[in-house]
């Protein structure tokens, strides 16, 4: 597992996975589904759920309200349509945040080259920053400040389980590779980082402080070391 793992790290370093604006998330699966049924229904001016998540991304990046009703008139089909291919609201803006942490996730880990303690502490830390300074972030957080909150935080929302997954797997990767050792159960410890990370990309709408990015690192060091 450790091997595999390693490859793929390398095969991203490398540049042979596919760019991150072309991958899509988790409903990738629904998408396909909708897609055949649409077609089977000889419907093919019907936009695809495909370019409702393009649209809805775009959209959330620029800083821009991702509107159910305004999707589905851009997208030229109704809104039943619409939350039959993409869910709810929430649930689209679920997918369209996940997509960029997995992006800056990515991104970070092809970037750093340390190894061990140092490289967990690289890609949160970076990870951190890219979040915070990211322009729809910060417009959507401004805006639907506690609904945005909310709807990162709790597990039942579906981005939190996926953060804590996503570290879970960078620490394993060091601890199976012998290059980081740790006190706690590996999960745990993914857990705590994952609540590092919401205490300082929200720290503005929750406590009007501005957040510094690299004010993090230093307790990362204290966490991993």
């Amino acid at each position: 597992m450790a091997r595999l793992r390693a490859s793929s790290r390398e095969r991203r370093r490398a540049g042979l996975e596919v760019a991150c604006s072309d991958r899509y998330p988790d409903i990738i699966y629904a998408i396909e589904v909708a897609e055949r049924v649409m077609k089977s229904r000889a419907r093919p001016s019907t936009a695809g759920a495909r370019d409702a998540f393009r649209l809805a991304r775009h959209k959330w990046r620029a800083g821009e309200r991702v509107d159910m009703s305004a999707l589905s008139r851009e997208l030229g089909v109704n809104r039943v349509t619409l939350y039959r291919w993409v869910g709810s609201r929430e649930q689209l803006l679920v997918e369209v945040i996940w997509d960029l942490a997995r992006c800056n996730l990515e991104k970070a880990d092809a970037a750093v080259k340390d190894s061990g303690p140092e490289r967990v502490i690289q890609i949160v830390s970076r990870f951190i920053e890219k979040v915070i300074a990211h322009k729809g972030m910060q417009r959507w957080l401004a805006n639907e400040g506690e609904s945005a909150i909310r709807l990162m935080t709790r597990y039942q929302a579906g981005f939190q389980p996926r953060l804590v997954e996503w570290l879970e797997r960078l620490l394993q990767e060091e601890v199976d590779a012998e290059r980081l050792d740790l006190p706690a159960d590996v999960h745990e410890v993914a857990f705590v980082l994952e609540q590092l990370i919401e205490s300082y990309v929200y720290l503005y709408p929750i406590s009007g402080e501005k957040p510094r990015p690299r004010r993090a690192e230093p307790i990362l060091r204290m966490l991993l070391r």
